[in-house]
């Protein structure tokens, strides 16, 4: 979220142009200064820079702030091996503008072109307060830069996802039930999660499973395991009930219930050794 700073609010001065410091030239795109040749002090000042513009990245309130938690968490686990999630990583995205977009994703490591850390792949910036025109704004000089991907999430009245279009210069609606597919992902990212935080847990448990996980490889074969030992479980009661019935012995419905519901193989085992000599059901089911 941003606001409007004097010009002459103390403590916060423009840096002379990047020229002789290392700027260099993206082919098509002109001259740019290093990522991290900031005209703000990060994590010192709220402050940005857009267009010339002094803004100050204000707070965030509930839809924006639980928004973004969710967006960091769904980019966390669906970046690509190879590639970092950053959240309010300020960029020099030109001369006159030095800001951060909500959530980024980039190679991780040095760019040997720059000998600085890598350009944003693609950037998210949560929309609540802003308006659209703002948010565009922002868009373009990003894009300018070369940032590959720009989408916005509308998170006040009617909530959407949409991609920055450079060639219509406006913003366009992704489908609900669309996903987001990019180099720099390890399996697409759902629309509808970032939409509604019901499905941000059903889409990280989706990510990792397609991903290989081995988290999720070692709980599914834990499930499997129980699985076939309760199957186990359940036939061995089975025969346990069936030798009591063909020797007219009755087993009450707690008994049956308690029998049918256990899941201990040798408790089990002991119950049908003794069905086969037993004179009640009560002798079978004796404390051990």
């Amino acid at each position: 979220m941003m606001s409007p700073m004097d010009e002459k609010r103390s403590g916060l001065s423009l840096k002379a142009p990047a020229g002789s410091r290392g700027a260099f030239h993206l082919p098509g795109r002109g001259s740019f200064p290093p990522v991290d040749d900031h005209l703000v002090e990060p994590e010192v000042t709220r402050d940005e820079i857009i267009n010339g513009r002094r803004v100050v990245a204000m707070p965030a309130e509930a839809p924006h702030g639980d928004q973004q938690v969710d967006l960091d968490t769904l980019l966390r686990i669906h970046a690509a091996p190879g590639f970092v999630v950053s959240a309010d990583l300020i960029t020099r995205f030109a001369e006159i503008s030095d800001f951060a977009s909500d959530t980024c994703v980039r190679r991780e490591g040095i760019d040997p072109a720059t000998g600085r850390r890598y350009l944003e792949e693609i950037a998210f910036e949560v929309v609540s307060t802003q308006t659209e025109q703002k948010a565009a704004e922002k868009a373009e000089v990003m894009h300018r830069r070369g940032v590959r991907r720009i989408f916005g999430i509308w998170v006040k009245s009617r909530r959407r996802v949409c991609e920055w279009s450079a060639e219509s210069g406006s913003w366009r609606l992704l489908e609900e039930g669309s996903q987001i597919a990019d180099p720099c992902l390890a399996s697409p990212l759902p629309v509808k999660a970032l939409l509604d935080a019901a499905l941000v847990r059903r889409a990280v448990v989706q990510a990792l499973e397609s991903q290989g996980e081995p988290a999720i490889q070692e709980l599914k074969a834990a499930a499997e395991a129980r699985g076939e030992t309760r199957g186990e479980a359940r036939g061995v009661a089975r025969s346990i009930l069936t030798i009591l019935e063909a020797r007219g012995i009755a087993a009450s419905s707690v008994q049956r219930e308690e029998i049918l519901g256990c899941a201990d193989l040798e408790r089990l085992d002991r119950w049908l050794l003794r069905a086969g000599v037993a004179t009640s059901a009560d002798e079978v089911m004796a404390v051990d």
